[in-house]
C-alpha cells in the first residue's frame, strides 16, 4: 500500500473544523436568544442596577490607591504559590536530579527569602495600614 502525502496543514483540520463549530454555536445561541426574548424595555431595566437599591450619585466612585496595591500584591503572592508547586512535587528528586543532597531546600529558602523582603517592604511603607486611608498615599 502506497501511503498518500498530504500537506502539513492538514493536519490542523479538526482543529480548524472544532473552532468553527463552537463558534457556530455560540452565534446560533446568542442569535436565537435574540429572536426568541422579549424587548420590553422600560425605565427600571434600563436603570443602573445597584443591589435592589435605587441608585445616588455617580456611579463611578473613585478606588483608592490602596485597593490597586493590594490587588497587585494578591495576583504576586499567586504567582508565587504557582511557582512553589512544581517545586514541592519534586522536591524528594531534586538531589538525584542537582547531584546536591540540600540544593532544592536552600533554593527555595532564597527566593521565599525574596519574597518575605519584598513583603516586610510593603508592610512598612503602610500599604496594609488602611485606618488613616485618604484615598491616595
Amino acid at each position: 500500500m502506497a501511503m498518500q502525502s498530504y500537506p502539513y496543514i492538514w493536519n490542523y483540520l479538526p482543529l480548524v473544523l472544532q473552532v468553527l463549530v463552537a463558534l457556530g454555536m455560540a452565534g446560533g445561541m446568542v442569535g436565537a436568544s435574540y429572536l426568541v426574548g422579549r424587548h420590553k424595555n422600560s425605565r427600571t431595566k434600563l436603570g443602573p442596577y445597584e443591589c435592589g437599591m435605587d441608585p445616588i450619585g455617580d456611579a463611578r466612585g473613585r478606588f483608592s490607591v490602596r485597593f490597586y496595591l493590594v490587588a497587585m500584591l494578591f495576583i504576586l503572592f499567586d504567582v508565587e504559590a504557582v511557582f512553589m508547586l512544581p517545586w514541592a512535587v519534586i522536591f524528594k528528586k531534586l538531589p538525584a536530579i542537582t547531584g546536591q543532597a540540600m540544593f532544592g531546600f536552600w533554593e527555595m529558602f532564597v527566593y521565599i527569602a525574596f519574597v518575605a523582603v519584598g513583603l516586610f517592604y510593603v508592610w512598612k511603607k503602610g500599604v496594609f495600614d488602611w485606618s488613616n486611608d485618604k484615598g491616595d498615599l
